[in-house]
């Protein structure tokens, strides 16, 4: 068995160093936040990929990445009062909300839901 320390902000194992590990997650709600034009057009590309196989998971995530960068998920469970463990299961990849909740997270999100028919 390999030994594996950490070293001033990166991992060494059996004599190679590596870089720490990257929270993408992390990463794209901070450019969410940074960017509220990307973050809208983010989700409506989120949206507009819902029927593709894995986009419905991919738009509650992508939503669930948009109210942390508006806010947090925290601050969404307060002014919607669903819990904020319910939130997170809901906007999880097979998360399944009701109607309600998603127009309710959309609100805070300072988003409307709205349906449309598709251009052909």
């Amino acid at each position: 068995m390999t030994a594996t320390t950490k070293k001033e902000g990166a991992f060494e194992a059996a004599g190679t160093e590596y870089a720490p590990a990257i929270d993408r997650d992390k990463l794209m709600v901070e450019e969410l936040r940074a960017d509220p034009d990307y973050a809208d057009i983010y989700l409506k590309t989120a949206l507009e990929d819902i029927n593709e196989p894995g986009g419905l998971g991919g738009f509650l995530i992508a939503l669930r990445r948009v109210l942390e960068a508006r806010g947090g998920i925290a601050e969404a469970a307060k002014k919607t009062g669903i819990a904020r463990q319910s939130i997170y299961r809901a906007l999880s990849e097979n998360g399944n909300p009701t109607i309600t909740t998603l127009a309710q997270l959309a609100a805070v999100a300072g988003l409307q839901l709205t349906l449309s028919k598709p251009q052909h």
